[in-house]
């Protein structure tokens, strides 16, 4: 490679296959960790009819995510959820390690791309903490 590509910060995370408050904890956290086009008290909402609920939201995580001081305990997920992040490598795997910092992480699939990849996930709530 003879120039240097541009970071692209930005990840799309797509929750589905839980409760509205269970995608509302998960967006919760991840608004703890890095700059979002969501803010952090936004409620999904549940939708009417038989068609599976996806709720979207994208992650700025140019920032170095550090770990923000914890002012409540981590949310807890009434069941597993199922998350998919679609972005550049790095910047999926910064949100990954946000992630694995509050909740236990399955991967469940991985596509790559030219210069992106998309990572399909099972987070659930870790017991005892």
């Amino acid at each position: 490679m003879n120039s240097p590509v541009a970071h692209a910060p930005q990840v799309e995370v797509v929750v589905s296959g839980c409760s509205a408050s269970d995608a509302g904890s998960l967006f919760a956290e991840l608004c703890r960790h890095f700059p979002s086009d969501r803010r952090a008290e936004d409620t999904p909402h549940e939708t009417a009819g038989s068609r599976p609920t996806m709720w979207t939201g994208t992650f700025d995580t140019s920032t170095l995510p550090g770990t923000p001081e914890r002012q409540v305990p981590p949310p807890s997920l009434s069941g597993p959820v199922k998350a998919e992040l679609q972005g550049e490598p790095r910047a999926v795997e910064r949100l990954r390690h946000a992630l694995d910092e509050t909740f236990v992480v399955h991967q469940l699939g991985v596509v790559a791309g030219d210069q992106e990849v998309d990572v399909e996930l099972r987070l659930e709530s870790r017991g005892g903490d």
